[in-house]
């Protein structure tokens, strides 16, 4: 039986837009700019533009999904395959998430480590951080909208430095347009959407909004931002970069701070880095509560205790990512798994709903 969400922790439609963004930029702003121009070179913005728009259609589906189900996803999943049936399918929701903890996470103290502290800790700044994740989750969904809120806010400044690279920008990199063909873009395309995923959280949040149908709007707007920021930096980095410079930087985004010069601070990057880790908060806390809302919701567990297991399978994984090769082939993984959630189990299971949904239907009026 679906359990109701009091009226009193749900949060407005409005602010879901800060929960889709926050979920959509996080590490991967940093550096997909190399990652997208290896298969469509300089004509990859076309690709950012081109995945942005295909996850309208998702949104779509997702809050199809959403309202014929009268639910999040775990009730679509009882609708469609029975309730035992159903917890065991949206189980393997708990690894996702569980995942992207660890992709996030790691991902981060890798840029620390190279850029900043060589030496820099990774359990004891894993320890820190899930401590403050935990704290902010046992709060509930409206405190961490409220810190995904700031998560959007306190770094919007960062927009303004990237102008510092216009003056050295040679836009005639982007010439000709359309110099790759259809499958390199699509394949670009491919490639973008490991860094616009997340999106997917809606499935989880929507019980949690008033008045639902009103967040569409938003959701839609937050993906349309996400797109926005995503072209810009793309073109902005394309710009200042040559092809072959840009396949020697990981972190092209952070090679392009470097370039800030201000009266108080003489290395920006770091102003930067500092900052990201506001960024990056928000994406990990939801991926937390989404993780530990189905550990509840399947199994019964006092969400706390979910929390708690999380954060200490989170603590012992994470060390054992030590290499760039392990790194990078983690979160290539995850981008690929999310790629098949969003554009092939979505799917999937907007079909089926409908499929169950007619058949009941016919069943009920025979």
């Amino acid at each position: 039986m679906e359990q109701i969400v009091p009226e009193k922790v749900k949060i407005s439609p409005f602010l879901v837009f800060f929960l889709i963004h926050k979920m959509q930029v996080g590490i991967g702003v940093l550096g997909f700019q190399r990652i997208i121009a290896v298969t469509a070179g300089y004509d990859a913005w076309i690709a950012v533009i081109i995945s942005g728009l295909s996850i309208h259609i998702i949104l779509w589906m997702i809050y199809k999904i959403a309202e014929t189900a009268d639910g999040d996803i775990m009730t679509a999943h009882t609708v469609v395959f029975g309730n035992k049936m159903g917890n065991l399918i949206s189980l393997p929701f708990v690894i996702y998430f569980l995942l992207i903890i660890i992709t996030v996470l790691r991902s981060f103290i890798e840029v620390i480590q190279v850029w900043v502290f060589s030496d820099f800790s990774t359990f004891w700044f894993s320890l820190a951080f899930c401590c403050l994740a935990t704290y902010i989750v046992f709060g509930g969904i409206r405190t961490i909208t409220g810190v995904a809120f700031f998560g959007f806010v306190l770094p919007a400044y960062l927009v303004f430095t990237f102008l510092f690279t216009i003056p050295y920008a040679d836009f005639r990199n982007l010439l000709p347009i359309f110099d790759h063909s259809i499958k390199d873009l699509v394949m670009a395309s491919y490639h973008m959407s490991f860094s616009y995923s997340g999106y997917m959280i809606l499935l989880f949040l929507y019980p949690f909004i008033k008045e639902p149908q009103k967040s569409k709007k938003w959701s839609h707007l937050a993906v349309l931002l996400a797109t926005i920021a995503y072209t810009f930096l793309a073109i902005l980095t394309f710009a200042y970069f040559s092809e072959g410079q840009l396949q020697k930087n990981i972190w092209p985004t952070l090679t392009m701070w470097k370039i800030v010069e201000m009266p108080f601070v003489e290395r920006f990057e770091y102003i930067g880095i500092a900052t990201w880790t506001i960024v990056l908060l928000p994406n990990f806390c939801i991926s937390f509560w989404c993780a530990s809302r189905i550990l509840k919701k399947v199994t019964n567990l006092k969400q706390k205790y979910g929390v708690l297991i999380i954060s200490m399978i989170v603590l012992i994984t994470i060390n054992f990512l030590k290499t760039r090769e392990q790194i990078n082939s983690f979160t290539t993984y995850i981008g690929k798994m999310g790629f098949i959630i969003d554009y092939g189990y979505i799917p999937l299971l907007f079909f089926l709903l409908l499929i169950v949904k007619r058949v009941k239907k016919k069943y009920k009026t025979s």
